[in-house]
C-alpha cells in the first residue's frame, strides 16, 4: 500500500511551468523586447506603464513577472538595485515567482472587468510598497476590462507615483482604448520561429534525459503555431504517449498530421489535374488517419509556400523548410504560375467554410480538391488574350480596303499538364484543314463559340485552301478577332496562316447557307407521309428542329407504325 502513496512533494509539474523562463537571457525569441528592456533598467530610463501585446503562449505574463524581478530585486546581499539578471535567491526574487509577493499585484482582467474592482487597486497605488522597490500592478487580458473600467484609470494611469509601474498583457491590442494605449510604452511579442521552437525543445529533451526523432520535434514546433506554452504542452502529451522517447510516428497521430510527402504529392497531382490520383490518395491519407481539415490546412501552407519560393527564391535557403519542403518546391515551381497559385488559393479558402457546414467532412474535401483539379489550372481569359497578342507579331494592311494578317510559325500552345486542361493530356493536335467545314468542326470540338459566331454570321469567305483564306468582313469585325483565328489556325495546324480581308458588303455568310439547306429540309421532310400525318392529328404544329434524317425508303415503314399505334389507342378508346 505504501507504494501506492502519491507523494505531492514529487508530484509532476507539467514542462511549460517547470521551464517558465526566470530572466531576460532565457526568454525565447523575443530579442528585441530583451534589447530594449535590459538598455532602460541599466540606464535608469524605466516607464510608469508598459503594453505587452501578442498571441497566447509567446510569454507576455513571463516577461511581466521578469520585468518585476528585475525591478525589485535585492541580490544575494540585499543591498543590490535594479538588475537585468535577476538573482532568483533574494526574498523578492523568490515571493514573486511564487506570485505570493505583497507589493506585486496580478489581476485577471477576464474575471475582473468592473469598474469596482480597478478602483480597489487605485486605493492602495497612493501607499508606497511594503517590502519591494516599486510597487508593480501586472493586469492580464487587459481588453476584457469595462468602459468605465478603462476611464477609472487613466488618471493614474499618466501621472502614477514614482513608486508604482503597471504592466499590461493582452492578446486583442485592438480592443484597447487609444487613450490607453498613448499612456503606455508598448511592446509585440513576436509569434516563436520553428527554428527557435525546435531548439528550445531540444534543450528542455536533455535537460529532462529525454530521447526524440528531430522530425517529431520539428512536427510539434509546426503544430504550436509560434506558441511556446502550446508546443510545450504537446510536448509533454507526446513524451506521455510515447512513454518518454518523442516519436514522429506517435507525433503524427497525436496531432492528426496527415504524411508531409503524401500531402506534397496529393498537392502535385492536384496542380497536374489528375483528378483519380488525386480521389484516391487523400482516400488512404483518411484511412491512415489524416483530420480532413488538417489536410486542407496542409495543402494551403503548400500553396503559400510554393508561390513565395517563386516571388523570392531566397527563401528557399530558410531553415525553417525541411529538405524534402525545398525539394519539392524547387522542383515543382518552375512548372506552376503565380496565377493558377492564386486560384489554388482562392478555392481552398473558400473550402475551409465549406469544411465547416459539410455534413461529412471527408466528402465535402473530395469535392472541393476535385474542383480545384478540374478548375485551378485553367488560364483566365486575360492570360489567353495576352497569349494572343504576344505569338501574333503583326498586322499589315496591304491597302485602304484589304488586309493581310500573318504571323511567324508557331508552336502550339502548352494545354497540358499544371498550365492547361486536367489530365496532363495534350487537348488538341496538328490536324489537316482543307476546307471551311474543318474549321468549323474545330471550333466546335475545342469550344472556341464566340469565334465560331463570328466565323458563320460576320464574315463571307471566298477563297479557302490550306494556309490561305480570303474573306470579307462585316465593320464590327476587329483585329483580335482576326488574331484569334489566325491563333487557332495554326494551333490546330502548326503552320502559318494568311489572312487576307476585305471590309465592305458580305457575300453569303456560313449561317445563311447553313440555314438555307435547313429550310430545304425542312421542306423535305414535310412532304414527308409520316410528317404529313403527323401535323394533320397535331392542328397548328410545325418543324422547328430537325434532329435527324428521314428519307423516303424508311418513311413507309414510320407511317406503318404510327398508324398501328393510332388504331391501338382508338380501339382503347
Amino acid at each position: 500500500m505504501a507504494d501506492e502513496t502519491i507523494n505531492n512533494d514529487e508530484q509532476y509539474v507539467v514542462l511549460a511551468r517547470k521551464y517558465r523562463p526566470q530572466s531576460f537571457d532565457e526568454l525565447v525569441g523575443q530579442d528585441a523586447l530583451v534589447r530594449t528592456l535590459t538598455n532602460a533598467i541599466k540606464n535608469n530610463r524605466l516607464h510608469h506603464a508598459y503594453i505587452l501585446t501578442g498571441i497566447r503562449g509567446v510569454g507576455k505574463t513571463t516577461t511581466a513577472r521578469i520585468i518585476a524581478r528585475a525591478l525589485n530585486c535585492t541580490g544575494k546581499d540585499g543591498q543590490s538595485g535594479p538588475t537585468t539578471n535577476p538573482c532568483g535567491i533574494c526574498e523578492n526574487c523568490k515571493a514573486i515567482a511564487a506570485s505570493r509577493h505583497i507589493d506585486v499585484l496580478e489581476l485577471d482582467a477576464a474575471s475582473r472587468t468592473g469598474v469596482d474592482d480597478i478602483r480597489e487597486i487605485l486605493d492602495g497605488v497612493r501607499y508606497k510598497p511594503t517590502n519591494a522597490r516599486y510597487k508593480i500592478y501586472i493586469i492580464d487580458e487587459v481588453h476584457m476590462l469595462s468602459k468605465n473600467a478603462f476611464n477609472a484609470l487613466l488618471k493614474t494611469l499618466e501621472e502614477p507615483p514614482s513608486h508604482v509601474i503597471f504592466i499590461f498583457a493582452t492578446t486583442e491590442i485592438r480592443k484597447v482604448p487609444v487613450t490607453v494605449l498613448s499612456r503606455c510604452q508598448r511592446f509585440d511579442l513576436q509569434r516563436l520561429t520553428v527554428d527557435d521552437l525546435v531548439k528550445h525543445f531540444q534543450k528542455i529533451i536533455a535537460a529532462e534525459k529525454l530521447d526524440a526523432d528531430q522530425e517529431a520535434l520539428h512536427m510539434i514546433a509546426k503544430a504550436a503555431d509560434g506558441s511556446c506554452r502550446d508546443g510545450l504542452s504537446l510536448l509533454d502529451q507526446a513524451i506521455s504517449l510515447g512513454s518518454g522517447v518523442v516519436k514522429t510516428d506517435i507525433v503524427k497521430n497525436m496531432i492528426g498530421l496527415a504524411d508531409r510527402n503524401s500531402t506534397f504529392e496529393l498537392f502535385e497531382n492536384l496542380v497536374s489535374g489528375k483528378v483519380d490520383q488525386v480521389v484516391s490518395r487523400l482516400a488512404e491519407q483518411y484511412k491512415n488517419g489524416a483530420n480532413p481539415n488538417t489536410v486542407l490546412q496542409d495543402l494551403i501552407n503548400i500553396t503559400h509556400l510554393m508561390a513565395k519560393c517563386k516571388i523570392v527564391p531566397a527563401s528557399l535557403n530558410s531553415d525553417e523548410l525541411s529538405e524534402s519542403e525545398k525539394e519539392f518546391c524547387t522542383r515543382l515551381a518552375p512548372g506552376v504560375s503565380i496565377a493558377v497559385l492564386s486560384k489554388i488559393w482562392q478555392m481552398m479558402i473558400k473550402g475551409i467554410n465549406e469544411l465547416a457546414i459539410a455534413p461529412v467532412q471527408i466528402d465535402a474535401l473530395e469535392m472541393i480538391l476535385i474542383r480545384v483539379a478540374y478548375s485551378a489550372s485553367l488560364p483566365t481569359p486575360f492570360e489567353l488574350l495576352n497569349d494572343v497578342k504576344k505569338k501574333s507579331s503583326r498586322i499589315t494592311l496591304t491597302g485602304p480596303a484589304t488586309a493581310a494578317v500573318s504571323a511567324p510559325v508557331s508552336s502550339s500552345p502548352d494545354v497540358s499538364g499544371v498550365s492547361g486542361f486536367p489530365g496532363g493530356q495534350s487537348v488538341v493536335s496538328a490536324a489537316p484543314m482543307s476546307t471551311v467545314e474543318d474549321l468549323i468542326a474545330y471550333l466546335e470540338s475545342t469550344k472556341r463559340m464566340m469565334l465560331l459566331y463570328g466565323l458563320k454570321n460576320d464574315i463571307s469567305i471566298s477563297e479557302f485552301a490550306p494556309g490561305r483564306i480570303k474573306m470579307t468582313t462585316a465593320e464590327k469585325v476587329n483585329n483580335d478577332f482576326l488574331l484569334n483565328l489566325q491563333k487557332v489556325l495554326t494551333e490546330a495546324t502548326g503552320e502559318k496562316w494568311n489572312i487576307e480581308i476585305e471590309r465592305g458588303l458580305l457575300g453569303e455568310t456560313i449561317a445563311q447557307r447553313e440555314k438555307a439547306a435547313d429550310d430545304a429540309n425542312k421542306k423535305n421532310v414535310s412532304d414527308l407521309p409520316l410528317v404529313k400525318a403527323i401535323l394533320a392529328e397535331f392542328k397548328g404544329a410545325k418543324i422547328e428542329t430537325l434532329t435527324r434524317k428521314i428519307n423516303q425508303e424508311n418513311a413507309g415503314e414510320a407511317v406503318d407504325s404510327y398508324e398501328e399505334e393510332t388504331n391501338y389507342f382508338d380501339e382503347d378508346l
